[in-house]
């Protein structure tokens, strides 16, 4: 009997993609009911006031500000998921971002403090980041190192399907919150409600987590290897640097594009088109619950044809599809809008259901964690961190969106670059990494 087989027996994989979907999902819930509301309502609520585009530019500038603290969530989780292992620090990133997300609804406003709000929004958004930072890694990690390797594709995406479900319940409490109550209403507390409900989802999560049995592949690596470096980063950047640039490369399109698609949208709909707020809220809530399904069967694509090809579907559609896009936005139809976010999910689920299980198979055991931590995050800055912001910028600058067609596209290229650079990994056997 292998090191492996006792754990196997005791947490079947259905149970270990559960606990990592509902994680994942609350934690993304957290993120992006920030880049919703960051889209919204906060740069009215927390900056001083002055023209509509300026104060949005000023509330996406505190959303890019979770971005950078994700590398850095992502360095200090990976070193102890690396040397400890990968359910306790999963638990830790739950329950951070949980509790900053809930002291986000107790904030006060500009008006009430002054220059303080958006002092105490952009730590609290930090301390958002940070977590965030060191989600993502243990969660793909402690799935694909307990699954069936021939479907670790498919187990793996489940994840990441976290982040529609999180868009989701995201969108639609905020889009229920904006039919039943006058924007004064919303403006003045409606927007607390979210924030606070989160506390309720980080206790399911916690309990489903706190169920889980450690990673066997990491348990059988550190049972018959030395354990990693004392800093696991070093390891990481010395033996693996193709591998970290290949993982942000890929990660260019996949991240800038969602962000357009799901939050860049609401602001874009809102200053550029005069809709009101349920327009761009309701076309997303549809979109996502798509991007949902869409995401596991990329994911079981990749296990057939390989991780590659079906990032390359994903890469070049997108970078083609956002000139589509801003022409249907651009109609005011619901319906076309809809339909053009739907289609631009569906094209960026086939970047990111691969995404986890490519990563994961690009480094050793020992530095898993912090491998495809510092890969994954990395990117973000400057792809998903300031992705409304470059985009937002560019629509005050050439008042076009496609504008933010062409920058999207062009990270296309990069993350075409990326992939078609790399060799396949779907074969490769995670235990003798």
């Amino acid at each position: 009997m292998t090191a492996t087989e006792p754990v196997r027996t005791r947490t079947s994989i259905v149970r270990v993609v559960g606990a990592s979907l509902v994680g994942t999902t609350v934690e993304w819930y957290d993120f992006f009911l920030y880049g919703v509301a960051a889209s919204v309502v906060f740069g009215d609520l927390f900056f001083p006031k002055g023209e509509e585009l300026s104060g949005t530019l000023l509330s996406f500038a505190t959303f890019a500000v979770g971005f950078f603290a994700r590398p850095i969530g992502g360095v200090v989780f990976g070193h102890f998921g690396d040397r400890l292992g990968r359910k306790q620090l999963l638990v830790l990133s739950l329950l951070m971002m949980g509790l900053a997300t809930f002291a986000i609804g107790l904030l006060p406003t500009y008006a009430q403090v002054g220059s303080l709000a958006p002092i105490l929004l952009t730590v609290l958004r930090l301390i958002q980041g940070f977590a965030l930072g060191g989600e993502w890694g243990g969660a793909v990690l402690i799935v694909s190192e307990h699954g069936d390797p021939a479907r670790r594709g498919f187990w793996a995406s489940w994840p990441q399907a976290g982040a529609p479900a999180g868009q989701l319940i995201a969108n639609g409490v905020l889009a229920g919150l904006a039919a039943f109550q006058s924007d004064a209403d919303f403006n003045a507390w409606g927007w607390r409600i979210p924030f606070l409900l989160s506390a309720v989802l980080v206790l399911v999560g916690l309990w489903v987590r706190l169920r889980i049995e450690e990673s066997p592949v990491f348990q059988e690596a550190r049972a018959k290897q030395e354990p990693a470096d004392k800093l696991p980063l070093l390891e990481v950047l010395t033996r693996y640097p193709r591998e970290v640039l290949t993982a942000m490369g890929a990660r260019m399109a996949e991240n800038v594009s969602y962000y357009i698609f799901t939050i860049v949208i609401a602001t874009y709909a809102k200053e550029h088109l005069g809709m009101g707020k349920s327009f761009a809220l309701n076309a997303v809530l549809i979109g996502a619950a798509i991007h949902f399904f869409a995401i596991p069967a990329w994911g079981a694509l990749s296990d057939r044809v390989g991780r590659r090809p079906v990032c390359l579907i994903g890469a070049i559609g997108v970078g083609i599809w956002v000139f589509v896009f801003i022409a249907l936005i651009d109609t005011r139809n619901f319906a076309l809008a809809t339909l053009a976010v739907t289609v631009g999910l569906i094209f960026h689920g086939a970047m990111y259901g691969p995404q986890a299980s490519f990563f994961t198979e690009l480094f050793g055991t020992r530095v898993r964690y912090s491998g495809v931590s510092v890969g994954y995050q990395l990117a973000s800055i400057i792809a998903g961190g300031l992705a409304p912001f470059i985009a937002v910028a560019l629509l005050k600058a050439y008042d076009s969106g496609y504008a933010i067609a062409v920058y999207v596209a062009a990270c296309a290229v990069i993350s075409v670059i990326a992939v078609t650079s790399y060799s396949e990994t779907h074969r490769r056997d995670l235990t003798t990494l």
